[in-house]
Parts: C-alpha cells; sequence; structure tokens
C-alpha cells in the first residue's frame, strides 16, 4: 500500500529538469542580472552622482540638468532589466512549478505597483548569496562553454584526420595521434567536470527562481536609488506639460519624449486616485524603499519584447538621433591618435579620417582653414598653441567618445558571452548629445589638427 501510494506521488509530481543546453542562455541572463545589481551599488550610484553626470563631456554636449540624465539613466536600467525579466519568463514557461510559469504577471504587477517593495532588500545577507552563487554557476558555465568549444575543434581535427587518404594518414605519426587522443580525452573531461558544477546541472526550477528573486529585488532597488531624484520632478507631468513659466524645467523639449513615454519616475497628481500603497522614497532617505509605479500607456504587460526604446527616443538633434553616434567616436578617437601617435597614421588613413565627416562638416573645415590660411599663420609656436588647444578640447571630448564604443561593444550581440561587468550608460555616450555642438567641437579638432600638420610640415 505505502507503495502504491509513494509510486502515485511520484507520478503526481513531475520530475524536475536540468537546464541542459538552456544553461547558456540562463548564464546569459544572469550575467545581465548581476551587472544591474552591482551598477545600483551605493559606490556606483555615487559615481552616477557625482562624477558622471557633472564630467565636462556629459554636462556640455547631452544635458546640465540632472533630473532629465538621471530619468535617462532610470530608463534604461529598467529597459535593460525588462530584458531580463522577458528571458526569465520564458524559462519560467518550462518549469515544472506552475507559479514560475506566470513571472510575467509577477513582473507587470511590480511595475504597477500592486507589490509592496519594501519586503524586497537590496544589499542584505540573503540577496548577497544569491548574486555570489549565480556568480559562481555563471564562472563555471563560461567555462563549460570555452571547453565545449576546445572539444568541438578538437572532434573536427579528429574527423578531417580520418578523411586523409591512405597516403596523407601514413603522414601521422604515431605520437601525433597519441597527442590528440590524449587532447579529446582531456578535453572531454573537463566538459563533463564543467557540467556537473555549472547551471548544466543545475535544475531548471531552481535557476529560475533564483533569477525572479533577482529581478524583483534590482526592481526595488531602481525605485530606492532613482525614485527619491525624479518623483518629485515637475518638468513633466502626467497631464502633458512642463514647467517652463518660472525657468525651473529641467528637461529640454526635444527630451520630453522621454516623458511623454512615461519612464521618468513620479509622485502621482494629487488629483488622481492613487493605487499605490506608498509614495515615492523622498531624497536622502536609503533605508526603505517604497512602491512607485512605472506606467506602460497601452500595453496591458511589459513583457512585451520591445528592446532599445531608450535608445530610439533621442530625437534628430542630437547625433545619436541623426545616426551618426559610432563614426563620430571614431573621428574623436582617430583625431586622439593623429595628435598624439601621428608617426602611425599614414597619408591613407588622413584622408580616410576625413573622409569620414560629413559633407556639411567638411565644408565648415574648409572654410576656417580657408581663413587661417589667408592670413598666413604659421611657426612651431603656432604649432604648439593649436596642439594646447586640441588637447583641451580632447580632454572632454574623448571619454564621451571611448564610452561611446564601448557602450556599443557591450551590447553587440557577437561579443557578449559571460560577462557580468557593470555596463556603461547612454548618458555617458554621444548618443543623446546636441548635434550641433557635437560637430563644432569635431570642426575645431580637426582644423587644429590640421593647421599642427601643416606648421609643422613647412
Amino acid at each position: 500500500m505505502v507503495a502504491a501510494t509513494m509510486a502515485w506521488r511520484n507520478k503526481a509530481v513531475p520530475e524536475e529538469k536540468a537546464l541542459g543546453i538552456n544553461a547558456f542562455d540562463a548564464g546569459k541572463t544572469m550575467c545581465r542580472l548581476i551587472s544591474l545589481y552591482h551598477s545600483l551599488s551605493d559606490q556606483e550610484i555615487a559615481k552616477l552622482h557625482h562624477e558622471v553626470i557633472k564630467s565636462k563631456g556629459v554636462t556640455y554636449l547631452n544635458s546640465h540638468h540632472e533630473c532629465f540624465l538621471l530619468n535617462l539613466a532610470a530608463a534604461e536600467r529598467l529597459e535593460e532589466l525588462d530584458t531580463a525579466a522577458d528571458a526569465v519568463s520564458r524559462l519560467g514557461r518550462k518549469c515544472s512549478n506552475s507559479s514560475l510559469g506566470h513571472f510575467d504577471l509577477v513582473y507587470a504587477d511590480l511595475k504597477l505597483g500592486l507589490i509592496d517593495l519594501r519586503k524586497l532588500g537590496y544589499g542584505c545577507r540573503n540577496s548577497h548569496k544569491m548574486i555570489s552563487k549565480m556568480e559562481k554557476l555563471v564562472s563555471s558555465t563560461g567555462s563549460l562553454y570555452s571547453a565545449m568549444e576546445s572539444m568541438g575543434k578538437l572532434e573536427i581535427s579528429e574527423k578531417r584526420r580520418q578523411r586523409l587518404k591512405t597516403s596523407d594518414y601514413n603522414n601521422w605519426t604515431k605520437q601525433n595521434l597519441e597527442y590528440l587522443n590524449e587532447e579529446i580525452a582531456c578535453c572531454r573531461k573537463q566538459v563533463q567536470h564543467y557540467k556537473e558544477v555549472s547551471l548544466w546541472n543545475q535544475t531548471l526550477d531552481k535557476t529560475v527562481g533564483i533569477m525572479a528573486k533577482v529581478v524583483c529585488i534590482v526592481y526595488a532597488r531602481i525605485c530606492s536609488v532613482f525614485g527619491g531624484y525624479i518623483a518629485n520632478c515637475s518638468c513633466y507631468n502626467i497631464n502633458g506639460g512642463g514647467d517652463s513659466e518660472n525657468g525651473s524645467c529641467c528637461c529640454l523639449l526635444e527630451h520630453r519624449e522621454l516623458y511623454k513615454k512615461n519612464y521618468c519616475l513620479y509622485e502621482e497628481s494629487p488629483q488622481k486616485p492613487v493605487i499605490t500603497r506608498s509614495g515615492p522614497i523622498p531624497k536622502g532617505s536609503s533605508n526603505k524603499t517604497g512602491v512607485i509605479r512605472f506606467l506602460n500607456r497601452g500595453v496591458d504587460r511589459p513583457m512585451n519584447g520591445v528592446n532599445n526604446r531608450v535608445l530610439r527616443l533621442a530625437p534628430p538633434s542630437t547625433v545619436g538621433g541623426a545616426g551618426l553616434a559610432a563614426r563620430y567616436a571614431e573621428v574623436v578617437l582617430l583625431a586622439e591618435q593623429c595628435l598624439h601617435a601621428p608617426a602611425k597614421v599614414g597619408e591613407d588613413a588622413r584622408e580616410a579620417f576625413y573622409g569620414m565627416l560629413p559633407e556639411r562638416v567638411r565644408r565648415k573645415v574648409a572654410a576656417k582653414l580657408k581663413g587661417r590660411w589667408r592670413r598666413g599663420e604659421e611657426g612651431e609656436a603656432l604649432a604648439e598653441g593649436w596642439r594646447d588647444a586640441v588637447e583641451e578640447l580632447l580632454e572632454w571630448l574623448s571619454p564621451v567618445a571611448h564610452d561611446t564604443v564601448r557602450w556599443q561593444a557591450e551590447r553587440s550581440v557577437e561579443t557578449a558571452r559571460f560577462e557580468a561587468r557593470t555596463t556603461a550608460l547612454l548618458l555617458q555616450t554621444l548618443h543623446y548629445s546636441d548635434l550641433e555642438k557635437a560637430e563644432a567641437a569635431i570642426v575645431e579638432v580637426v582644423v587644429g589638427l590640421s593647421c599642427i600638420y601643416w606648421c609643422e610640415r613647412t
């Protein structure tokens, strides 16, 4: 009777699945969550407030309004979390635990303010343990991926050897064959070991459960670190207008689209019914987490599969909106090389450098250079003066260009492996930079480099 009952129970409770090949997708999602978790630490948030948004390149080219920049940061981190939550939800549908299969509904409730976030403690002992465990699993999964790649290459070599003609086969010495077989055997053992200690051997339900918890913790942290600074912002309210009459509007007109799309955090209007359980965290409060709504008008669920929304919201008056962020970043980096290592930049590279500039920028450069030649300026002293001027420009222009390249590399599908480093933000790049200001700075740099090159050759 007992045996029959146990057999019935075994049939009634579905056996939990191991991740298997899904380990690599889960590992990349874990990397994104670990990166997000660390990007919201006290140290990183302090760096964002005191260094990033106050750097000369960001304040001059992008905005000197703290509110707008923090809205942009919050919007991007939230979008990254949406992508991770979407991946967790997809894996959840394969779980034997039905509650994990409906994680998208839980996340939707979080974003609608229907779940109290105060129980989701960032930086507590449990969250640190989860992140630490995830980091170890991700590291082992990355090693598994590398080992499987190596084994695949060795097996291809073995198959190629087997297909060789007899005459070529005889050229293989016994020592070479033994070495190849030993390599394959060793690699297979490595693969087996990493399968046992990595996500490959973890159950789907347990892995999804951990990631789902971290998604919620990260969401609560986003509300905590950004809500107090943005929630009381009067630059754009839910009824439509910005408070520009008294000059206190803290976002530019071309950036209002961010607010219309409800990416910013804001305090509910007193005229509107408040459905959240508690208000936003006041500025300076760091030990409590309130409930803040991220409205998504026209979307029943946040899992809508739309990516890069923040990227696409850059208006045409910005470098990114004009589709020139990558090109101008390359121009600035090449200008940096021309200044500091001119011997490495040949004539062909200089011509290519000039050819990378849009026609309107080339016309501005030509007009400025024409004025210089007309005045007959020359000499080593003048070259040094131009060098100082270009160095001063690149001092704040280069970091933004480097961060643009870094941002693109970090989000490249081809290079995305199992790295959990803190990623750059769009606000650090040229993407939201004012197009006219950026082009004016680039014109000055190109003119300066041309004058240095001409003066030093005469």
